[in-house]
């Protein structure tokens, strides 16, 4: 099993690598359908931008989702000074990208890179630069060209509207750490390609029908509202595990959620994954958590019926430079390795 953890990681850090701020999905896209045609799984495109895959097997039919859509901006306005304001994709605060190194895309296909900085950066120059309020008109992206008006700025092809994606600046370390931007939730996904590996490569035995969904718009909340096919009778978000005061989960677990902002989670499919992790000995924790939402209650609000839960490896420092380790990656793949082949 050990080689399919590893294979897990290999696919964490290569797509946390690749740019997909939410509505700006295509390349990871592109890259998931090179690996799925690698694994020999066929897939489809949803409408809306999902990637869609059955793995097989019969009856009582379980959907697996992650998302791969991460937070980001986008061009809101182009400063008269060559600087540009940018308009938030997702929930973060903006100093957990203060001094971020960043890339603008063009709808041409051009990328320019950039330093998202404090409008008044310096120490030795600026006395309010500790006090000063980080929001969206006192934080701007300064390009790296030789901009200085916005003339300037427009003749490079960037316009209002461009994607802004964040340098995930990923490492994995010697002791098993893995610290990068977007682990929500390129940690699960990464968890869900070695799923499929494993039942490609027949180490893995269903006892029921599989499908695999990464979703592009859950960052803003309705990623999980459309595509799902019309046999599923139980969906489970895998997403990440929050980590912090009053909560249970540490970044070697996987976390089991019984409650979040959008209410408790399926009583049955709950209790089954915490039997499931108790009587496997897989290091696990139940938490609530009181500011998240999934995939999955996307798709219970636009009417689906079924049965819901969510899991996730424990991600310290959620939407800022996140941290898991490798355990967790382990205790969450060993976890829907059971629940699949139960």
């Amino acid at each position: 099993m050990e080689e399919y953890f590893d294979y897990a990681v290999e696919q964490i850090i290569s797509l946390c690598k690749i740019p997909s701020p939410t509505g700006y999905t295509k390349k990871v896209i592109e890259y998931l359908k090179r690996e799925f045609d690698n694994l020999g799984f066929k897939y489809e495109i949803t409408n809306k931008g999902a990637f869609l895959t059955d793995l097989g097997g019969e009856g009582n039919p379980l959907l697996l989702a992650a998302h791969i859509d991460t937070l980001g901006a986008m061009v809101r306005s182009i400063k008269s000074n060559g600087r540009i304001r940018l308009t938030k994709i997702g929930g973060y605060p903006e100093n957990n990208i203060e001094g971020e190194n960043c890339i603008i895309h063009t709808r041409d296909g051009k990328n320019y890179t950039g330093t998202i900085q404090l409008n008044h950066p310096s120490t030795h120059v600026y006395k309010d630069i500790k006090t000063m309020e980080r929001n969206d008109e006192n934080i701007e992206v300064v390009i790296d060209e030789k901009v200085e008006s916005k003339e300037d700025v427009e003749k490079l092809g960037i316009k209002t509207g461009d994607f802004i994606s964040f340098d995930a600046r990923t490492i994995y370390t010697n002791s098993g750490f893995i610290k990068s931007r977007h682990l929500d939730d390129k940690a699960s996904a990464g968890i869900l390609i070695a799923i499929a590996k494993m039942i490609k490569d027949d180490k893995l035995k269903l006892k029921r029908k599989v499908y695999i969904m990464f979703t592009s718009y859950e960052e803003v909340g309705h990623g999980g509202s459309a595509g799902i096919p019309s046999d599923v009778k139980e969906m489970i978000s895998v997403d990440m595990g929050a980590i912090g005061d009053d909560l249970n989960c540490n970044e070697y677990q996987v976390s089991i959620c019984a409650k979040d902002s959008g209410g408790p989670y399926d009583y049955d499919v709950t209790n089954d994954l915490i039997d499931i992790a108790g009587y496997s000995n897989i290091d696990h924790a139940v938490d609530i958590y009181p500011m998240y939402g999934s995939d999955v209650e996307a798709t219970l609000r636009a009417g689906y019926d079924i049965k819901h839960g969510l899991i996730g490896p424990g991600v310290f420092a959620s939407h800022g430079y996140e941290r898991t380790h490798k355990d967790a990656i382990k205790n969450t793949t060993k976890l829907l390795f059971n629940y699949i082949s139960k």
